[in-house]
C-alpha cells in the first residue's frame, strides 16, 4: 500500500537542485533560491537531510583534498545534476547568472571535500536540465540546453578512468529536450518526456547501454506530456511524479512497466505535495523522500518535503492514525511520542530534546499528515 507518511517544512528553499541518497541521508546540492544576486563566484552550499531525526542542517564550507586550506568548491548553480558511485558524489553542468557549466566535480561524502577529478576524452558541452543516471561506474547524461539549443547526444563518462565518451547510438533518439527524465533499470536507459522545440513530451524511449540502441515502445495510455518532473524506480517499475504540462503544473504520479510496455496511474494514500515542479526526490530503502520545488503556481521554492512510504509497517499505520485523530499521547512509549513529533514538527526544531518532545506532545495537538 503506497502511502504519503511525512508532511513538513523548514527545508531548504530551493528548485532545480541536485540530489543524492547516502545511506540514510540525502546532500543536496546548490538550486535556485528566490532572491538569488547570480552571482557567479558565490559557492554552492550542501544541505543535508537525516532520514532518522528527519531534520535538515546546513554543512558548513568544506576544503578539497589537498589539505592546504584552498576551496575548490563548485559556484552556485541550478539545472545541474549529482551522481552518488561509490562514496563519491559526481556533480554536472548546471546555469547561474548568464554561465553554463562544463567543469566536473566530485564530493567526498565521509570527508565533505570537493575537489576536481582530472578528466579525458571527449566532454560534453556545458549545459543544464540535461539528465544523469548511474549503471555500475558509468555515469550517463543525455540531452539538456547548451548556450544556444536544446540536444539529444549521450555521453558517458567511465569514473575508474576518468576517461569522457560520446555515444554513437542507434535507432529513432528522443527527441532534443531539457527537462526530461532518464532512469536506469537493469542495464537499459528509460528516458521520459522533456521540452523542446516549442512542444511537451510524453513519449518514453529506452537506450540500451548493451547495445546502444534506442527503443520507442508502444503505449496506449500515456501520462500527460511534462518537463521538469520527478522520476525514480522501485521493484523494477518506473515511477514519475509531478512536472509542468502544456497549461498546468501536474501532481498525478504514473508507473511504467518495462515488462508490458503499460502505464498506470498511481494514487498513493494520504497528503501528498499537490502539484509541484523542479523538486528532488531520492530513495531511501522503501522509501521516497520528495523536496522542494515550486509548488501549486507559488512563484517562491517551497521548503517542504514528504515521505512516500511503498511498504508502510504496522507501527507507521498506527502513527498515522494517532496524527489524524489528535488521539492522546501521554500513555505512549517516550520513543514514539518522540517520533511522531519529529513526523510533524518543522526544521526548526531539530535541536529539540527528547524531554521538550514528550512535554509537547502531552499539551498540543498534532496535525493531520
Amino acid at each position: 500500500m503506497l502511502c504519503w507518511t511525512v508532511s513538513k517544512a523548514g527545508g531548504p528553499k530551493r528548485v532545480d537542485d541536485a540530489a543524492v541518497a547516502v545511506r540514510k541521508k540525502l546532500y543536496s546540492f546548490g538550486g535556485y533560491y528566490y532572491g538569488g544576486r547570480y552571482n557567479n563566484m558565490e559557492q554552492m552550499d550542501v544541505h543535508v537531510f537525516n532520514a532518522v531525526s528527519l531534520c535538515w542542517k546546513k554543512l558548513p564550507p568544506v576544503e578539497n583534498g589537498r589539505g592546504d586550506g584552498h576551496l575548490e568548491v563548485p559556484s552556485m548553480r541550478y539545472g545541474h545534476t549529482a551522481v552518488l558511485i561509490e562514496d563519491t558524489v559526481y556533480l554536472w553542468g548546471g546555469y547561474w547568472g548568464g554561465k553554463f557549466y562544463n567543469v566536473l566535480y566530485a564530493f567526498d561524502v565521509d570527508a565533505h571535500r570537493w575537489f576536481k577529478p582530472q578528466v579525458y576524452g571527449t566532454v560534453t558541452e556545458a549545459s543544464y536540465y540535461h539528465s544523469a543516471c548511474v549503471l555500475g561506474k558509468a555515469m550517463f547524461i543525455h540531452g539538456g540546453r547548451n548556450s544556444i539549443y536544446d540536444t539529444n547526444d549521450t555521453y558517458r563518462l567511465d569514473t575508474s578512468t576518468m576517461v569522457w565518451s560520446v555515444i554513437n547510438t542507434r535507432g529513432t533518439t528522443p527527441p532534443v529536450s531539457e527537462g526530461h527524465s532518464a532512469t536506469i533499470i537493469g542495464t537499459k536507459m528509460f528516458v521520459f518526456g522533456g521540452y523542446g522545440m516549442s512542444q511537451f513530451y510524453n513519449t518514453i524511449r529506452v537506450f540500451d547501454t548493451e547495445t546502444n540502441h534506442w527503443i520507442t515502445p508502444s503505449a496506449q495510455l500515456l501520462p500527460e506530456a511534462r518537463w521538469i518532473h520527478s522520476a525514480f524506480t522501485y521493484n523494477g517499475e518506473l515511477y514519475i511524479s509531478g512536472g509542468v504540462g502544456r497549461k498546468r503544473y501536474l501532481n498525478y504520479m504514473w508507473k511504467f512497466s518495462p515488462e508490458t510496455f503499460s502505464w498506470k496511474k498511481v494514487e498513493p494514500k494520504g497528503k501528498g505535495p499537490g502539484q509541484m515542479r523542479g523538486m528532488c526526490c531520492c530513495m531511501v530503502g522503501d522509501h521516497i523522500i520528495l523536496f522542494g520545488g515550486y509548488k501549486d503556481r507559488v512563484t517562491t521554492p517551497s521548503d517542504d518535503l514528504y515521505i512516500l512510504d511503498f511498504s508502510p509497517s504496522l507501527k507507521t499505520l498506527c502513527k498515522l492514525t494517532v496524527i489524524q485523530y489528535g488521539l492522546d499521547q501521554s500513555e505512549l512509549p517516550h520513543n514514539i511520542r518522540w517520533e511522531l513529533v519529529a513526523m510533524t514538527s518543522n526544521n526548526n526544531n531539530k535541536n529539540m530534546s527528547v524531554s521538550t518532545a514528550n512535554r509537547l506532545t502531552k499539551r498540543r495537538k498534532i496535525t493531520h499528515v
